[in-house]
């Protein structure tokens, strides 16, 4: 399109923008990528907010039209395996999931203790990840943990997962031999300032002062029920000392004290 100058009498070739909301779609933003459920929420009447944690884009967030029908709302349990596909007009937008079912843990809803160890898992990972930060090594970790949800000595994994969290986290614990001595056996005490094992001849008289070393919390084992409950609050310390600026001095998600006290229930 040409207008005329009056000035100069010379003609000026113009480009006439797209009209709102009819920019160009290959500008539109998408991936696809494999991930579980960790948290929804509704969105409007019909629709829900989805928040998984995937293999490549980390924890993130998107909405799912039609998310609030039986037939979409049974697929998004927390846990739940998916096919996703991600599409956004800019990358900061919370964009829309498109989504296919690739593992269901519906198996779990018969087993409490279990899908309260579940739920514990997927809140932490919603409270300690920053959105759209890839975590590959964390997301292997957590994918094999959460297939043997219901198995023989499963609470003993979900508590070394909590370990490798605290790893991803920069706050991982050494444990490997004892800050005063340097001895690899006998450690029974972690500093709750450095994160480091004691031995009970490295304790000394400071031994009150110090966390309690469950046995074996390095190994593969199945761990005691009592010492299991000894690592957990070995964990909790370090997750709620790492997490408290991001929770502005609120506790833990309550799903992971509904966990704990399953947990210390007598059987």
């Amino acid at each position: 399109m040409a207008i005329l100058n009056p000035d100069t009498g010379l003609a000026i070739k113009c480009v006439l923008a797209s009209p709102p909301g009819q920019g160009d779609s290959r500008a539109m933003i998408d991936w696809r990528d494999e991930g579980f459920v960790i948290a929804v929420r509704p969105h409007g009447e019909t629709s829900a907010i989805l928040e998984v944690f995937s293999q490549s884009h980390g924890r993130h967030l998107g909405v799912v039209r039609g998310g609030a029908s039986r037939k979409l709302a049974a697929i998004l349990q927390p846990g739940t395996g998916l096919q996703l596909d991600w599409r956004a007009r800019l990358d900061d937008h919370i964009g829309t999931f498109t989504v296919e079912p690739l593992r269901s843990r519906a198996h779990l809803l018969s087993d409490r203790l279990a899908l309260a160890g579940l739920l514990s898992a997927c809140a932490l990972l919603r409270v300690a990840l920053p959105e759209r930060e890839a975590h590959p090594a964390l997301w292997a970790v957590t994918l094999g943990f959460l297939d043997t949800l219901g198995t023989k000595g499963w609470t003993s994994t979900y508590l070394r997962w909590e370990l490798r969290l605290l790893e991803e986290l920069g706050f991982g614990l050494d444990l490997a031999r004892c800050a005063v001595t340097g001895e690899t056996e006998g450690l029974a005490y972690v500093s709750p300032k450095t994160g480091r094992a004691v031995t009970r001849q490295g304790a000394g008289e400071w031994a009150d002062r110090l966390l309690p070393l469950p046995k074996d919390l390095n190994g593969e084992a199945e761990l005691l029920p009592d010492d299991l409950l000894v690592g957990l609050k070995l964990t909790g310390f370090f997750l709620d000392n790492g997490l408290r600026p991001v929770l502005h001095d609120r506790p833990l998600p309550e799903a992971r004290a509904r966990f704990l006290d399953l947990l210390s229930r007598p059987t």
